[in-house]
């Protein structure tokens, strides 16, 4: 498992869209912005699913997925890939369901994807482009 710095939660929390990249079984990749994304420690990363198809799809067939962070308020550029658990129900779905709530009521929250993550990679172009930083 790995652990955020806390420069890297700073860069997460200045953002409000994420690109999520993930593939099929089959390899045929998919990226899919999301807006409901909260960092709930600096080993784990939730989705709430509102109106996932192939993201979903996906890491149903291929648990792996990856995000980065970028944009404005964000100092740096970071690649991260996670190990990925659905819940479609329990304690963690309802938890998230009101988060989501709390953003932006009547959106579903269909289902929550938990990311653990496995790996933060440099993704500012330079020597160190694709650098494992963590």
């Amino acid at each position: 498992m790995v652990t955020l710095t806390p420069e890297i939660c700073e860069a997460f929390s200045a953002l409000k869209v994420f690109p999520l990249a993930t593939a099929s079984k089959d390899g045929i990749p998919n990226v899919a912005p999301m807006g409901s994304v909260f960092l709930i420690d600096p080993e784990t990363i939730w989705i709430g699913d509102n109106f996932m198809h192939k993201s979903l799809k996906n890491v149903l067939e291929n648990p792996k997925a990856a995000i980065y962070l970028y944009g404005a308020g964000a100092k740096g550029c970071y690649q991260i890939k996670a190990d990925v658990t659905v819940k479609t129900s329990g304690p963690e779905h309802a938890r998230m369901t009101e988060m989501i709530h709390e953003k932006k009521p009547g959106l579903p929250a269909k289902s929550l994807l938990i990311l653990k993550i496995s790996g933060v990679f440099e993704c500012m172009p330079g020597t160190d482009a694709g650098k494992q930083l963590l």
